[in-house]
Formats: structure tokens, C-alpha cells, sequence
């Protein structure tokens, strides 16, 4: 077996005259490498008479450093060698044509936020914001859903603790509830942001989705405020009329409740992102529950108004003419990258 001296000296040779980064690695497997010189050097140690295995197994570690560090030198002067060159010009092509920048867009969720921001605030409204981790009071108590209330089944919740008193939030109704709080009515507040419910996912539903809460506090407002806001909002979207139905709903924090639902224009018959039915849910609306309005400290006797939940994925579907929500959260640039 070759010496460790001889070892060192052929390697320091071939690293010397190595010329570039791609011969350097050759040289690095070929002394280091799972297969190279050393690992052999070491490999061969359990054959030796025990007196000899301590000094040849602390030569081997000797070697394989030294190697290390004359590929390291190697490596710099190589690479220093490069950025001089194209410092001189010498090896520099200017006819070479640049590389590509690639630009980044927006997700389509937020170019939708952001439109819709800037169309209610043209309405009068100020965007707000609130946590994703919420308290069981904001979820639920406070709009109307008590613990015991079958309303809570359905939104699937995610749990933080044992005793239930924090959650990811179902829905952006939260803000709405500190918004009355903090703000005296008169007043008109959007919430865009983002909700959680433990459900099965699939074309049309998913466990992470966008919603906009919506609220209008003031004197005698009615159902027809609602169906004006409503209708301003979708013709500022689309830049056009959008057949729309409404349906009445149940839901604790509104009476009288209502769904808002829009044709789906990806058929004409029915298909999976439907139901079937050729209409899709759009929003849930209504006019604020007086219960809500007492436990946020606004007397329903003077005050009274409409509120509305938003489906902000749904709308980017919509928009955007895509066929499965699963895209939104998906990650695939080339979905991403349409937009």
C-alpha cells in the first residue's frame, strides 16, 4: 500500500495542476471519496497488527486533512483566478445575452383583497383587521352562538386547548363584534383575512380559505341596503350585472338571514364546482341580530344594521374562472404563475 507521504505528495500534485472546479472534484473523489485512497487507507485498519492500527488510523486523519485543505486552496485561487479575469475582460462575451429576470406577481387572493379593499373604501368603509387565533367569546358567544348552540357543530372548529376557549377563527365575524366595541356607530367596517374549519376538502372546500367580513351600522337601515350594497359590490368586481339569488338562511348573529348565491359560469347544465345545481354560495347576509348589537354595548332601539360574509376564494374562482379551490393553497407555479 502506497505511504501516506506518497499519498500527500501525488495529491498535492494533482490538485496543483488541476485547472478547474469540475477537476477538482474528480481529484476530491478520487482521494476522499467513499472509494478514494483514505477511505481505503482506513478500511485497512481492523487488517493490522494491533500495535500498528493506533499511528496508521491517526496518519489517515492527518492526510485527509491536509488533502481538505489543498483542494480549499486550490478552490479559492481558482475562483479568484475567474473573478479577475471578468474583472479584466479577459473570458467576458458581452455578446451573451443577460439571464432572465423572472418577475413575481400577486396571489390571486390578494389582487382580489386589495380590489375589494379599495372598492369599499370608495363606499365609505374602513378596512380592519383582527387575530386568527381568537377567544371562544369573539367566535361565538358574542354573535349569538352560545356552547350549547348546534350552530357550533357546524363549523368544524379547530381547538387550541383542552377547556375550547381559543380557536383558530371559523369565519372574520370576530372583527365585526370588536369593531362595535371600540367604534361608535354610526360606522361601516370590511374584515378580509383568513378562516379555518376541520373539514373534508375537495373542488369547492377547503380546510384554509379567504373570507371579507363586512358590517354597516346606522339608523334604520333595511334589507334594501343590503341588496344595494350587495349588488355594487359584484358589478365593481366583474364590471358587469351577475345573476344573483337570494335564499333565506339561518345564522345566530343576523335575523333575517339570507344566502346570496351567483350563477356559475362554468356551466349551463350543472358540474361538480356547483353541485349540479348551476348556482354557487356566495355570501351570507343579513340584518345584525339585536342580541349581538346589546352584548357589544349598541341599543337595538336606536341602532340596527346589515351584515355579510364574503367568500373571498369562492369570488377569486369566480374572477378568475378556476375549477378547484385546491389551487388557491396549492403552491404549483404554474398555477401561480397565470397571474
Amino acid at each position: 500500500m502506497e505511504s501516506h507521504d506518497d499519498l500527500l505528495k501525488r495529491a498535492k500534485e494533482q490538485i496543483l495542476a488541476a485547472s478547474t472546479h469540475d477537476s477538482l472534484k474528480e481529484i476530491e473523489r478520487e482521494f476522499l471519496g467513499k472509494k478514494g485512497a483514505v477511505a481505503a487507507l482506513l478500511a485497512s485498519i481492523p487488517t493490522l497488527p494491533p500495535e500498528e492500527r493506533r499511528d496508521v488510523g491517526k496518519n489517515a486523519n492527518i492526510l485527509k486533512k491536509a488533502i481538505q485543505e489543498s483542494l480549499d486552496a486550490r478552490q479559492a485561487e481558482l475562483a479568484q483566478s475567474t473573478l479577475s479575469a471578468e474583472r479584466s475582460g479577459d473570458g467576458f462575451d458581452a455578446t451573451l445575452p443577460p439571464k432572465t429576470l423572472q418577475s413575481g406577481s400577486l396571489h390571486p387572493i390578494t389582487q382580489l383583497t386589495r380590489q375589494l379593499e379599495d372598492l369599499f373604501l370608495s363606499m365609505g368603509y374602513t378596512v380592519l383587521d383582527g387575530p386568527e387565533v381568537e377567544l371562544d367569546h369573539y367566535n361565538f358567544e358574542a354573535l349569538n352562538i352560545g356552547r350549547d348552540h348546534p350552530a357550533r357543530d357546524s363549523q368544524d372548529t379547530f381547538y387550541c386547548d383542552d377547556a375550547g376557549d381559543l380557536s383558530l377563527r371559523p369565519h372574520t365575524s370576530p372583527v365585526q363584534v370588536r369593531a362595535m366595541e371600540k367604534l361608535d356607530p354610526p360606522f361601516r367596517i370590511v374584515a378580509p383575512g383568513r378562516c379555518f374549519r376541520n373539514e373534508t376538502t375537495d373542488a369547492s372546500h377547503e380546510h384554509t380559505f379567504h373570507q371579507m367580513e363586512g358590517m354597516v351600522i346606522g339608523k334604520d337601515i333595511s334589507v334594501g341596503h343590503l341588496i344595494g350594497a350587495m349588488k355594487t359590490l359584484l358589478r365593481g368586481i366583474f364590471h358587469r350585472d351577475v345573476e344573483v339569488r337570494l335564499r333565506p338562511g339561518h345564522f345566530p348573529f343576523v335575523e333575517p338571514g339570507f344566502e346570496l348565491d351567483a350563477r356559475c359560469p362554468f356551466c349551463e347544465g350543472g358540474c361538480s364546482v356547483c353541485g349540479r345545481t348551476t348556482w354557487i354560495e356566495l355570501l351570507p347576509c343579513g340584518l345584525v341580530h339585536p342580541n349581538v348589537l346589546k352584548m357589544s354595548g349598541i341599543d337595538p332601539e336606536e341602532w340596527s344594521g346589515f351584515a355579510f360574509g364574503l367568500g373571498l376564494s369562492r369570488l377569486a374562482m369566480l374572477r378568475y374562472r378556476i375549477d378547484d379551490v385546491r389551487h388557491l393553497l396549492g403552491g404549483d407555479m404554474r398555477f401561480l404563475e397565470q397571474f
